[in-house]
């Protein structure tokens, strides 16, 4: 395994005194994780420096041609002091699902999450204390090459940068509002839906200024084809209970298989509930809240965990799910998943990595 360097800052930052109002991406901490990529050398030079700025070249082929993919996980507090991370080698095997789409060379997620336990350990007084707060990270990579003409590149920069976090949506644990987009679609079979790449994000924007002009927090996004069949909301994976059915749109290539929907779905089927993967259509759903069988909907994430959905908007149709209020279902996900992420209760799955 490559040596790990570490690069301690001289100075370092003032930490937040007031943890309630920290928000989202808003504070980063004292340093980076980086490592270059070259075509001949491959992945080298795991080190630990100083948070600063990147000297880019104007003309760097991430600025032209958006190659660049993302990740996001969490480091959390427990009780006791400690710190540990969920799940990291399954958002490092996903980077590499989005790194074979953009082209990108592959990563060995052992060493980078051993990388990352370092990093975490050098910023562990920068993981907050306060209830639901956590150390966001944020793994990204960007092609680097001073070139202008359309091809993968040959150098690369991977780097995880981290920020202390509260809530992501600031109505916290209350039920968001979605509006259905029916004109402006996401992502299509064979795309690159199913990656977690900077073009899906800024794509997504024109929707979602749409949406909160009319008083909504996020878009959920229909198939790009026949406008039809639900996918995603705009940062999340969606769930909803019909009857006795806990449903999720399948992944067929268009759909980010998130990390919190796979954890939920094996809660779910633990409990021993019916958790279906299938195609879901909006008059389906819609059906079903007119017959009084849609009891919830849900969005599963890193950033959120999970949120609960108040009211879905589907053109003139306005569906209060639930009184507006978190059903039983999102409420056992969210205290059985953050009571694991936080330490709060034994960790059966093996999903708990310790810092």
């Amino acid at each position: 395994m490559q040596e790990i360097k570490i690069e301690l800052a001289k100075q370092l930052k003032a930490k937040p005194q007031d943890q309630s109002t920290l928000g989202f991406g808003n504070i980063f901490t004292d340093h980076m994780l980086v490592m270059n990529y070259d075509s001949g050398e491959g992945w080298h030079d795991m080190r630990i420096v100083p948070y600063a700025p990147l000297a880019l070249d104007p003309a760097a082929m991430c600025l032209h041609y958006g190659q660049e993919v993302f990740e996001g996980m969490k480091a959390y507090r427990t009780a006791d002091g400690s710190i540990q991370l969920f799940r990291p080698q399954e958002n490092f095997r996903r980077m590499n699902l989005s790194n074979e789409r953009i082209c990108i060379p592959q990563l060995d997620v052992d060493f980078c999450t051993e990388a990352l336990r370092k990093f975490v350990d050098v910023e562990k007084d920068w993981v907050p204390t306060e209830k639901d707060t956590s150390l966001y990270l944020r793994p990204f990579i960007i092609s680097t090459d001073p070139h202008l003409g359309v091809r993968a590149a040959d150098h690369y920069l991977f780097i995880v940068i981290a920020s202390p976090v509260g809530a992501y949506y600031k109505e916290g644990l209350n039920p968001v509002k979605i509006y259905v987009e029916k004109e402006y679609v996401r992502a299509v079979k064979g795309g690159t839906g199913f990656t977690k790449c900077a073009g899906n994000y800024a794509s997504s924007l024109k929707a979602q200024e749409i949406a909160k002009k009319q008083g909504y927090t996020q878009v959920l996004w229909l198939d790009g084809v026949e406008k039809k069949y639900i996918e995603e909301v705009g940062t999340m994976n969606v769930f909803f209970v019909i009857g006795d059915e806990i449903v999720t749109p399948a992944l067929g290539g268009s759909i980010l298989p998130g990390i919190t929907r796979k954890s939920s779905i094996e809660l779910l089927k633990s409990w021993g509930l019916k958790v279906s993967e299938r195609r879901l259509s909006i008059e389906e759903v819609a059906e079903a809240y007119q017959n009084g069988q849609l009891k919830e909907v849900f969005g599963t994430g890193t950033a959120a965990v999970i949120s609960p959905v108040g009211h879905l908007k589907w053109g003139d149709m306005i569906m209060e799910i639930n009184n507006n209020e978190i059903g039983p279902i999102s409420q056992k996900l969210y205290d059985a998943m953050t009571d694991i992420q936080w330490g709060r209760a034994a960790d059966p799955f093996g999903w708990v990595v310790r810092v």
